[in-house]
């Protein structure tokens, strides 16, 4: 058994498994079998339930807010019928710690027609639409809380419900130098830089980064950690591309069944300033020189 499984403590895994156990009607093992990967957020586990393997989420319990919002992104996702995303089994608060149990896929390596797949069930995902932008709940994106109050406009809950907070948080982690009046300036932009874009708001994956999909063993892709909500398709198309593992059967399928308007490219740009400025206050200056860079960009294409 891996170290983080030993140190959990055997008494909170117990309490854990009474508790799965409970909900599923089923003989949970005492403790998990092995930590597993999953995220630098949550310590995550593979745990047998009689003869069925779980994936195990385990935080402290002032996390089961955070676990109940991604329980209820899964949800969201599932009610599309679209790309596929991992069952919920059980979750809870045991002993001090809250939990997120679902079911366990074995995985295989992605080729084309994963990716054609993945593009398909994306778009087909997308077309699932709300009257306004947001969601029903805040929820987190990384370690860092998302604010989904919704609004009609979509520059205005881009720029107040994700750039604007991701900046204050920034000065707040002391790249106010870096980042401040540059990252005023391009607030004041956002309605410029999305003049004429009027998007549906789609439901998102909203964190769709190469680390949160992979295959099933019959080629179906799988989407997970999810940070839902309804906004601009494009802001998931973006965020595809900021860390790569997307191929071009992806893009090409997508595309083919729901093609991107003019102008997108800048858009990515400006969508995935988000994320980089939330790496930045979750990981560090590095990240801050480069939304830095991004926003001179995105002021340029103002200006120009």
């Amino acid at each position: 058994m891996e170290q983080e499984t030993a140190e959990e403590g055997v008494s909170a895994f117990e309490a854990v498994a009474r508790e799965i156990s409970l909900q599923l009607g089923a003989d949970c093992a005492p403790e998990p079998e092995q930590g597993v990967s999953g995220g630098s957020v949550h310590r995550c586990y593979l745990w047998r339930c009689g003869a069925t393997p779980l994936f195990v989420k385990m935080a402290v319990a002032e996390a089961a807010a955070d676990f109940d919002a991604e329980a209820a992104g899964l949800e969201e996702l599932a009610a599309a019928q679209a790309v596929r995303v991992p069952k919920i089994l059980a979750r809870g608060v045991a002993d001090g710690n809250a939990f997120l149990a679902l079911e366990w896929i074995d995985t295989r390596p992605a080729g084309r027609e994963s990716e054609r797949r993945l593009g398909e069930h994306l778009a087909s995902q997308h077309r699932l639409t709300a009257e306004r932008f947001g969601w029903r709940m805040d929820n987190t994106i990384g370690r860092t809380q998302q604010r989904n109050a919704w609004l009609t406009d979509w520059s205005e809950f881009f720029r107040e419900r994700r750039l604007r907070y991701q900046l204050e948080l920034a000065s707040e982690r002391g790249f106010a130098a870096i980042l401040a009046e540059p990252g005023g300036r391009l607030l004041e932009s956002v309605p410029a830089l999305l003049a004429g874009h009027k998007p549906q708001a789609s439901l998102l994956h909203g964190d769709l980064w190469a680390g949160n999909w992979f295959v099933d063993r019959d080629k179906e892709p799988v989407i997970f950690d999810p940070a839902v909500y309804y906004g601009d398709r494009e802001a998931d198309l973006a965020m595809t591309r900021l860390f790569g593992g997307f191929g071009r059967t992806f893009y090409a399928t997508y595309e083919s069944a729901s093609p991107l308007p003019p102008g997108h490219t800048v858009r990515f740009e400006l969508y995935n300033l988000y994320h980089v400025l939330n790496h930045a206050n979750l990981f560090g200056g590095g990240y801050a020189f480069q939304a830095r860079s991004m926003i001179e960009r995105l002021l340029a294409e103002v200006r120009s």
